[in-house]
């Protein structure tokens, strides 16, 4: 490949690079923050939004916690603490470290059923 060429090759692999970066940065952008923090703090290792995991979906915690006006508190203590035995015996480790505007906006975007935007 000549210098002119290989500059141009280069120069267009720069730009799809970086036209990639943004990309990817303005999908997460769209992605609601209970879902980002989810995926940083490593819960869809275990929960997935619409199947069971090792953990329930979150759609199914959504549906088993609909209508109850004590769910937020419950569900933040779970994340906060973790425990086993309301979905089987497999326990949720917990998550000490997680703030609680984080654990009160996964729980938040869980209950409203785990919505992609």
């Amino acid at each position: 490949m000549c210098g002119s060429a290989r500059l141009s090759a280069v120069f267009i692999w720069v730009v799809g690079a970086v036209a990639g970066t943004v990309t990817l940065g303005a999908h997460a952008a769209e992605a609601p923050r209970g879902q980002q923090v989810a995926a940083a703090n490593a819960c869809m290792g275990c929960h997935a939004v619409d199947r069971k995991l090792v953990g329930p979906s979150f759609q199914q915690i959504a549906a088993k916690y609909k209508g109850d006006p004590q769910a937020p508190a419950k569900l933040a203590r779970k994340v906060k603490d973790g425990g086993s035995g309301v979905w089987g015996m497999i326990p949720m480790p917990a998550h000490p470290s997680m703030s609680d505007a984080d654990i009160r906006a996964v729980v938040d975007w869980v209950l409203a059923g785990a919505p992609s935007r």
